[in-house]
């Protein structure tokens, strides 16, 4: 049972998700603070050194750990007099092959997606909708403020916290965003269905094909 507003109601069982979606949503907080935490450790890497630096001395510290462990492994067999084989033997033998019928349709789903942000692009920047191209402008001009006060490393890091936050916030207050989510849609449709209605432009091409 949960207790929501003042009530108790039955717990709902969530739906399965993802390996990335389970990370996201920190369905296990060890494995998703783990990952969290080392990609936060990279990108504030990248931030004070070149990648060269970071991605060598990453894989020199990860070659040391393993190098390490499978030393000590090798010697603790050895005076225990156990023949446990290789310690990582179970990740050696996963299969890291990129299925061809997976691969192609990616690239298919990928090909198809660039297609449509090719034509939506051509369609703002040639004007076809004014309403449409005014907003692309609005939010050009306010990616340039953006552009100003952060550089490219910091709104990746700003992803990332976003990315493993806001879906779990947004799941536990779900109903409230979504009520305000619709109450702003509403505002703003009913805008442009004003300045649609106020702008002749557009509006006597359409009057000649009905004609």
């Amino acid at each position: 049972m949960v207790r929501r507003n003042n009530k108790y109601e039955p717990e709902v069982e969530l739906p399965p998700r993802g390996p990335v979606e389970a990370l996201v949503y920190w369905r296990d907080p060890k494995k998703s603070g783990a990952v969290f935490g080392g990609i936060m450790v990279v990108l504030l890497s990248l931030t004070f050194y070149s990648f060269i630096s970071v991605f060598a001395n990453l894989s020199l510290l990860a070659l040391c750990a393993t190098f390490g462990f499978r030393i000590y492994k090798t010697v603790q067999q050895a005076i225990q007099k156990t023949s446990d084989g290789h310690p990582f033997k179970e990740i050696l033998e996963v299969d890291l092959t990129l299925p061809a019928d997976k691969v192609r349709s990616t690239s298919e789903i990928a090909v198809t997606h660039i297609n449509a942000l090719v034509s939506e692009l051509r369609r703002l920047f040639l004007v076809e909708d004014f309403i449409d191209s005014v907003k692309f402008g609005v939010g050009l001009w306010m990616l340039t403020y953006v552009g100003s006060w952060f550089n490219g490393m910091t709104l990746i890091i700003l992803g990332v916290v976003a990315l493993f936050t806001l879906p779990k916030v947004y799941e536990t207050n779900k109903v409230q965003i979504d009520q305000n989510i619709e109450l702003v849609a509403g505002k703003f449709n009913e805008i442009t269905a004003k300045v649609r209605a106020a702008i002749p432009i557009g509006k006597k091409a359409e009057e000649k094909k009905e004609q």
